[in-house]
């Protein structure tokens, strides 16, 4: 079963259980995704749908910071509750260990060596590990090997 089919599932029985905060967030992500495909004219992957749910968990997170340097505990809890419904469909992110096996086959691959071939390194890494990882931890770990 795909994630939309899941996404569609789930709803329908957040609907008859009358889990309101649910069904709230799973209308929110069918939103985002119907926008997508309409506005690109595409029909949606799981690697796509798992990008536009990293990036909606991303901007949960900014305005969870934000609400909590403004003393607005409601509205944080709000963002942070979202995001426990959001993660249940994204996969379980890579830890460190696993990221910095890849890294290495990709080093070897590429042949990087200095902090100037990051750019020729993100690329290779994007398409192994995006959405299996965090990239901001592939890009600090990547610029931390590369420098020594």
């Amino acid at each position: 079963m795909n994630l939309k089919q899941r996404l569609t599932d789930d709803m329908k029985a957040a609907m008859k259980s009358g889990d309101k905060q649910s069904l709230g967030v799973i209308r929110l992500i069918n939103a985002a995704l119907k926008q997508k495909e309409v506005d690109e004219r595409i029909e949606l992957d799981d690697t796509a749908v798992i990008a536009i749910l990293d990036k909606m968990i991303k901007q949960r997170r900014d305005s969870v910071s934000q609400y909590e340097a403004a003393a607005r505990e409601d509205l944080a809890s709000i963002e942070r509750d979202e995001i426990v419904v959001i993660e249940r469909y994204v996969p379980a992110k890579l830890g460190e260990a696993e990221i910095l096996v890849v890294l290495e086959e990709v080093i070897a691959e590429v042949g990087a060596a200095a902090p100037s071939d990051l750019g020729k390194l993100m690329g290779p890494l994007k398409a192994k590990l995006g959405g299996k990882a965090d990239m901001g931890l592939v890009s600090a770990l990547a610029k931390k090997r590369l420098a020594g």
